[in-house]
């Protein structure tokens, strides 16, 4: 089988010089022996394993999102399962939320819903293996590449390496959901080249189904991920002998791989988009995107990796970031992270780039999309970025371009591996021809000034910090581990058996640095206890949570819901009520329903009282609609009295607990989590938020509902203008049974009733009443409610987000707002 992209190679930017290993001629293919891929891949998995291992060793977990939010979805999934429920709804995250529709629920990796299922309490260092793990279907999958294209074994080591632990990969960590689908891709790269390749129906079944694993994470790295394997398709075309041919014979593989991915993918897509429209993140402006560009004196990290202090456990980070770059910036020390080791930096800049080996043929998909993914990652920094963040569908629902360092990682992991071959299978470019051809010298002077411009970004950002000193250090280390790179390569050049010897050594000094930079460093581990609240609390917070959680269960025995609001308490406390029970107001996520956000003001995250807002709607904790949610319990890492300038006073409030860094305090008795509404108000929810002002109401007798929905109800609730006011219902409600995906309530009413349920409206929420289907109403701007007449009644609230209604629904909803904004743009577009 010819390796795809195999191929007489020619230059791209500068003619060939004369036979020498410095040109882009064609090069020189390895043909793999039985015990080589087997090798590759063993060599791959201690790597993976010594890797794996620092973070365990040392005491160490991979912290702040991958603890303060990734962990306790697992935590919350894994005890969801033990008790027989799929966890579509999430009761103790913002007062309740769309778990099968959030793409950071893990619900819909099929990897950690078996591992939640098997192991529902993970300690965290179990947790952490599991998700390092995730980086194995792509490093495995290396080797095979290499091998398809007859590029050397050592090269795919390298690769491996740099792709599990290379630049944004070991930086980024935290960020579990990127993780999932960045670890796939090589994997579908292969299946891919493999489908078209041999016209396989069952790989391309494969492909549909890894590709559609790596991008259900929905995040952008997915996206840029599954565009680049579009890219990969349409060059495998573009380079057949007969395209339309090509094409033709293939018809059918791209018809099941697009067919099965669309039906893998459409369920999850559908919710996550219908939640996208109700979200605090719909989209983004241009302005809030290019914020999150890739500074270009980051690109100084490859060289040198902590040039900028950005290992060091102090955390005295003097590189671009929001404080040191005028411009301003959403990045930060590890997302500005680039480092993949000293020998492939040496290897870009000498054999990739001063001897143009980058250029042949068999690199230059690897080549364009490094330099693609390069421009996209320094977003605003070029001028391209804004003219795709216009046309190209999909861009304006993520904030940060520099995601895209993941991509160049991978780019970066082809370009030292295949580097490595090229080395082996020919030795190391001969730079003497540039005296007859002076133009051969661009490529050296662009490596050369690559060079100077990294160490020269890093020593100004230096002495702007007063960090001359340690910056120097660090270039050192670089220039002797360097300088001992190319002394080996040098030494070892002559023969084709001292060259195997000396990239065995380059791989392990490449593998050695890698673990001892990137591994359990400070941009991706802190020690376990400071997650004490996950497995050994504190003996303050302790007894403060088991006084808590007493009460609490009091008062479920007798039927009541309140709930509770923990601000303040660091160490993952921020999403730990979903593995405590705890029906908590706020959390931490990126993506909220925006009417909660803008009623209740909750802010992104629980950890910083300064984020937390006090709408109009929600002026204190004394509000009506605190007394609605059934906020009753505080829960702070300080005294009332010591709260930010900007809380408001909180009067009556009995201090139930309090002792170092937990304070509990109980609130007013609030509304009951359910009653009997016999009149109803008329309301329009939009112009009460943009207004800022819950109108007043009896909260016993009354409640608001939407003025759309007034003509759908059956009795009279005193909603026309000449209607009386009803009387009082005299009766009861009350919660029979309450789980995440579904409430029971028992109704007893001598006259028409409206069953309010102060939990959050939200779609796939069906009701029954006596087991026939009814209408849900919106009610009090952001709960639940339905209609009932005389007698007793059986309510159940069910929420089915996979039911065809809902699907469809949000389907027609998805297209009336891609319609809408069409329209918006033309109209935008045609208007003098």
């Amino acid at each position: 089988m010819r390796p795809a992209f195999a191929g007489t190679a020619s230059g791209l930017l500068l003619p060939p010089l004369r036979a020498s290993a410095s040109a882009p001629i064609a090069a020189v293919t390895y043909r793999w022996a039985s015990r080589d891929l087997a090798l590759a891949i063993g060599a791959v998995l201690v790597f993976w394993l010594a890797a794996a291992l620092v973070w365990p060793l040392t005491g160490m977990v991979v912290p702040w999102d991958s603890k303060n939010h990734f962990y306790p979805m697992l935590r919350y999934l894994g005890d969801s399962l033990a008790h027989g429920e799929l966890p579509l709804w999430n009761p103790y995250h913002f007062s309740g939320h769309p778990a099968a529709a959030d793409p950071q629920s893990l619900l819909f990796t099929p990897s950690m819903l078996l591992f939640g299922w098997l192991v529902p309490k993970p300690s965290m260092m179990v947790f952490d293996l599991v998700v390092f793990a995730h980086f194995l279907p792509g490093a495995l999958a290396m080797p095979f590449i290499f091998r398809r294209r007859g590029w050397h074994p050592a090269g795919a080591v390298v690769a491996a390496m740099i792709f599990v632990l290379g630049g944004s990969a070991a930086g980024r960590l935290q960020h579990t959901g990127i993780i999932f689908g960045y670890g796939l891709y090589p994997l579908a790269f292969l299946l891919l080249e493999e489908a078209l390749d041999r016209v396989s129906y069952r790989f391309a079944a494969a492909f549909a189904v890894v590709a559609s694993l790596m991008v259900v994470g929905r995040d952008q790295v997915a996206f840029l991920c599954a565009l680049s394997l579009l890219a990969l398709a349409a060059v495998m075309i573009a380079q057949s002998d007969r395209p339309l041919a090509y094409l033709r014979r293939r018809i059918g593989v791209f018809a099941l791989m697009g067919g099965l991915g669309a039906a893998l993918l459409a369920v999850p897509v559908i919710l996550t988009l219908q939640f996208l429209g109700t979200s605090t993140r719909p989209s983004f402006g241009f302005g809030v995107a290019a914020m999150g560009s890739l500074p270009p004196e980051s690109l100084a990290t490859i060289l040198v990796g902590n040039i900028f202090g950005s290992l060091r456990w102090t955390y005295d980070y003097w590189g671009p970031d929001w404080h040191s770059l005028r411009e301003g910036t959403w990045t930060d020390r590890s997302i500005n992270y680039l480092f993949v080791g000293t020998v492939p930096a040496v290897l870009v800049l000498w054999h990739g780039i001063a001897g143009r080996r980058l250029l042949a043929r068999e690199f230059r998909f690897f080549l364009v999309f490094g330099l693609v993914s390069l421009v996209y990652a320094l977003g605003r920094y070029t001028p391209i970025f804004s003219v795709v963040f216009d046309s190209l569908p999909g861009v304006a629902l993520y904030r940060r371009p520099a995601d895209a360092t993941f991509l160049l990682n991978i780019a970066l992991a082809f370009a030292g591996g295949y580097l490595v071959h090229r080395f082996v299978q020919e030795g190391a470019p001969r730079l003497t021809a540039l005296r007859e051809q002076p133009a051969a010298a661009l490529p050296v002077a662009v490596a050369v000034g690559l060079v100077a411009s990294a160490l020269g970004t890093g020593l100004v950002f230096a002495i702007r910090a007063g960090m001359l000193a340690p910056a120097l250090a660090q270039i050192a280390i670089a220039i002797a581990i360097a300088a001992a790179a190319v002394i080996l390569i040098r030494r070892w050049n002559g023969d084709i058996g001292g060259r195997r010897v000396a990239a065995a050594i380059l791989v392990a000094a490449t593998g050695g640095e890698l673990i001892w930079r990137n591994a359990a460093c400070s941009l991706n581990a802190e020690p376990a206890n400071r997650y004490g609240v996950f497995e050994t609390l504190a003996p303050d917070q302790a007894q403060g949570l088991r006084l808590l959680k007493a009460e609490l269960d009091a008062r479920h025995a007798k039927g009541e819901r309140p709930r509770v609001e923990i601000l303040g308490l660091t160490g993952g406390w921020q999403n730990a009520s979903m593995m405590l029970g705890l029906e908590d107001t706020i959390g931490y996520n990126p993506l909220r329903l925006s009417e909660y956000e803008r009623a209740v003001g909750p802010g992104e995250n629980a950890v910083d009282p300064s984020l937390r807002r006090f709408p109009g709607t929600f002026r204190g904790y004394k509000c009506r609609l605190a007394g609605l949610l059934g906020l009753e319990y505080l829960v702070l890492d300080r005294p009332l009295e010591r709260l930010p300038k900007h809380f408001p006073r909180i009067s009556g409030a009995a201090l139930l607990y309090g002792a170092g860094s937990m304070w509990i305090y109980r609130l007013a008795p609030s509304a009951p989590r359910a009653y009997l509404a016999t009149r109803l108000l008329k309301v329009d929810s939009e112009q009460v938020l943009h207004e800022a002002e819950l109108p007043e109401f009896d909260r016993r007798t009354t409640a608001l509902i939407e003025d759309e929905q007034a003509e759908l109800l059956e009795a009279d609730f005193g909603t026309g203008d000449d209607s009386p006011d009803p009387a009082p219902a005299a009766g009861s409600v009350s919660i029979t049974e309450y789980r995440r995906n579904a409430v029971s309530l028992d109704v007893d009413t001598d006259r028409d009733a409206v069953v309010v349920l102060h939990d959050i409206y939200y779609p796939g929420w069906e009701a029954t009443v006596d087991g026939k289907p009814a209408r849900i109403l919106r009610t009090n701007i952001l709960f639940r409610g339905v209609e009932v007449g005389p007698g007793k009644h059986r309510v159940e609230f069910v929420f089915r987000p996979f039911s065809a209604g809902n699907l469809v629904a949000a389907t027609r909803g998805l297209a009336h707002r891609t319609s809408s904004a069409a329209g918006l743009g033309e109209a935008e577009r045609t208007t003098p």
